[in-house]
């Protein structure tokens, strides 16, 4: 690796691995380390996230688990006091938490909905309301929000649809708001991946139907949002704030009906 975050301190929510598949936030804190950057890794299953810290440690890399409910302001003020404790500081904030009920405002209760808010949307807030202080510390750093297209496209999820809008929204306030801090805020915007968070209702056909509907063609995995966090975290990007960056191999840009219709043409 080329050490782009060589000397950073991060956390990384949701950082949990869970099964084989490496999910988005697995896959930024290990490539975070693997960049050179100190790592506490937060998830609501310690065991999980114990596993992307030891993941990290067999290759030399320096990492540490934490349990934390993000949608909690006490387990935020906690996460982030552990990681100036066991690091000196804060430089990057990694939001990965998310949750989805598939559900119109016809099926969708009210718990459901206010569950939805506060993993996907509310955590978001309480994480920055205590990182902010310690990034300004340092002199400035990243924050980065894992939205997703879901929240620009209809996704059969009207909670987790809406939830990831706000994301969007409120990392455009955030950037506004903190850019005089050194503060750099943006948001990955993931496309059709194939992770933990989906793969127990694909089967085959979906999966292809999926993989199908962008113009690239190909299967997205947590290490391709990975990657554009690491971007987001670096120096690379200093010049960068109030982004939603899709990570989606061009799905945005084009309806499935119109790559159905050039897939035609092109036989």
């Amino acid at each position: 690796m080329t050490d782009r975050l060589k000397g950073k301190v991060a956390i990384v929510t949701g950082a949990g691995l869970a099964g084989e598949l490496t999910g988005n936030g697995a896959a930024t804190a290990i490539l975070f380390a693997r960049e050179g950057a100190s790592v506490l890794c937060a998830d609501l299953a310690e065991a999980k996230a114990e596993q992307t810290a030891a993941v990290i440690r067999s290759e030399g890399g320096n990492a540490s688990a934490f349990r934390a409910d993000v949608s909690k302001s006490g387990d935020c003020a906690a996460m982030v006091e552990a990681c100036v404790e066991r690091y000196g500081g804060l430089d990057i904030l990694d939001n990965n938490v998310g949750i989805s009920v598939r559900a119109d405002v016809l099926e969708v209760t009210e718990e459901q909905w206010d569950r939805v808010m506060a993993v996907n949307v509310k955590s978001i807030m309480l994480t920055a309301k205590f990182a902010v202080p310690q990034i300004t510390r340092r002199g400035g750093g990243s924050i980065i929000n894992i939205s997703s297209v879901a929240g620009l496209r209809a996704n059969q999820s009207t909670p987790y649809s809406t939830s990831k809008a706000a994301v969007i929204g409120m990392t455009r306030s955030m950037a506004g708001d903190h850019g005089a801090q050194g503060i750099r805020v943006n948001c990955i915007v993931p496309g059709l991946i194939y992770g933990p968070m989906t793969a127990a209702r694909m089967d085959p056909a979906l999966r292809a139907t999926r993989r199908q509907a962008s113009p690239l063609g190909t299967e997205g995995t947590g290490w391709d949002v990975a990657w554009a966090a690491v971007f987001l975290a670096s120096d690379e990007s200093r010049w960068i704030s109030g982004v939603a960056l899709p990570v989606d191999a061009g799905f945005l840009v084009m309806s499935p009906t119109t790559k159905a219709r050039l897939a035609q043409q092109q036989i």
